[in-house]
C-alpha cells in the first residue's frame, strides 16, 4: 500500500509523535509497503491517510475526507486528545474523530475515556521499543541507588515531582534522581537548572543521545513516570524492554500499559506518596524484584514484531479484510 503519514511534529522535533511517525514508517515500510511522513496533508493520492493526533492534525484530517470522502483515514488519538482537547476544543477533535474509519489508542483504557459512539471503530496498539543494547541496573554503582526521570519536561510531565520526593527521603538513602530530557519551555529549563543546583540528589542532564542514554539506563535502579495525562507513553515501552522497574503515577494512560495488578503506583502530583514508595525500592529488595518481574513480563508486548502486527491489523480493517 501506498501510505501518508502526518504528524504535527516537524522533522527536526525530538517529540513523542515524530518518533512514532518515524518508526511506523519503517515498520511498515519493512512489510513491503510505501510511507510518506508530513506535517500536513497536501491533496496528494494515498491509499490510507493515517493522522497522529486528532486535534492538531485536524486541518489534514478534514483537507482529506473532503478531497477523499470514500478515502481509508486512520486517527492516532494522543493523550492530549483524550485528556484535553476532546473537551477544551470538541469541534475539530471530534470531528476528526467522527472523520475516521479506525481509531487507534496506544493503552488500554482508552475505551473508558471516549464517547461509547466510538469504540467499535477503536483498536489498541502497544508501541514498541527495540532491543536494548544494555540491560537497567547492569553498571550500577555501589553506595548509590540511581533512579531516571526520562522525557520532555513540560506540563502535562509533572516532571519533577522525583525531583521534590526527594525533600521527603530519610537522611540515610542514597537515592540520586537524574531527569533526562528536553525542556519544552524556558521556564521549565530554568526550573529544572534552579532544582539541580539546590538539590543535592538531583541532576538535570538536558537531552541525551542514545549513546548517552543507554549509559544512563544501565546505572539506574528505577525510572520514575509521573505525568498527569498520558496516551501512552513510549517510555515504558523502553522500560519494559530493559528490564528498568517503573514507579508510575496512577492514571489511565499508565495503568492502561502496566496493568491493575502493578504494584508500582503512586498518587498524581503527591510527592510524598512518591517519596515513600522510592525508599521503598532502595530498602525492600523483594518489593522491588517484584517490579522487576512485573515489567519482565510485560515486555513481549512492547515488540516491534507485536506492533507491526498491530498496525496491520488496523490496515486490514479499513480496507475491509476483517
Amino acid at each position: 500500500m501506498n501510505l501518508t503519514i502526518v504528524t504535527p511534529a516537524g522533522p527536526d522535533s525530538k517529540a513523542g509523535n515524530r518518533a512514532t511517525a518515524l518508526r511506523w514508517q519503517g515498520l511498515l515500510e519493512s512489510a513491503g509497503n510505501s510511507v510518506q511522513v508530513c506535517t500536513e496533508y497536501n491533496g496528494e493520492p494515498t491509499d490510507c491517510l493515517i493522522a497522529l493526533h486528532a486535534w492538531r492534525s485536524a486541518e489534514s484530517v478534514a483537507q482529506y475526507r473532503k478531497q477523499w470522502p470514500e478515502g481509508k483515514l486512520i486517527v492516532v488519538l494522543t493523550g492530549t486528545d483524550i485528556y484535553r482537547f476532546q473537551h477544551e476544543y470538541p469541534e475539530p477533535t471530534l470531528a476528526s474523530m467522527d472523520s475516521a474509519n479506525l481509531l487507534i489508542g496506544l493503552h488500554d483504557r482508552v475505551a473508558a475515556d471516549i464517547d461509547t459512539k466510538y469504540h467499535s471503530k477503536l483498536l489498541c496498539l502497544r508501541q514498541s521499543a527495540p532491543k536494548p543494547e544494555v540491560r537497567a541496573g547492569s553498571r550500577a554503582e555501589p553506595g548509590q541507588f540511581h533512579i531516571c526521570v526520562i522525557g520532555h519536561l513540560r506540563d502535562e510531565k509533572d516532571s519533577l515531582r522525583a525531583a521534590w520526593a526527594c525533600d521527603y527521603l530519610p537522611e540515610d538513602s542514597q537515592i540520586i534522581v537524574s531527569c533526562a530530557g528536553s525542556a519544552h519551555t524556558e521556564e521549565w529549563n530554568q526550573k529544572a537548572r534552579e532544582e539541580s543546583r539546590d538539590n543535592a540528589r538531583f541532576r538535570y542532564l538536558g537531552p541525551l543521545d542514545k549513546e548517552r542514554l543507554n549509559r544512563l539506563v544501565a546505572v539506574c535502579n528505577v525510572m520514575v513516570i509521573s505525568s498527569v495525562m498520558e496516551g501512552g507513553a513510549n517510555v515504558v515501552s523502553e522500560a519494559c524492554r530493559a528490564g528498568l522497574p517503573i514507579l508510575a503515577s496512577d492514571i489511565p494512560g499508565n495503568r492502561g500499559l502496566l496493568g491493575d495488578r502493578y504494584p508500582g503506583y503512586f498518587p498524581v502530583k503527591d510527592e510524598k506518596a512518591l517519596a515513600d514508595l522510592m525508599y521503598r525500592t532502595e530498602t525492600d529488595p523483594d518489593f522491588l524484584a517484584r517490579l522487576k518481574q512485573e515489567v519482565d513480563q510485560l515486555a513481549p508486548g512492547f515488540t516491534p514484531e507485536q506492533e507491526l502486527k498491530s498496525l496491520e491489523e488496523a490496515l486490514a480493517r479499513v480496507s475491509g479484510q476483517e
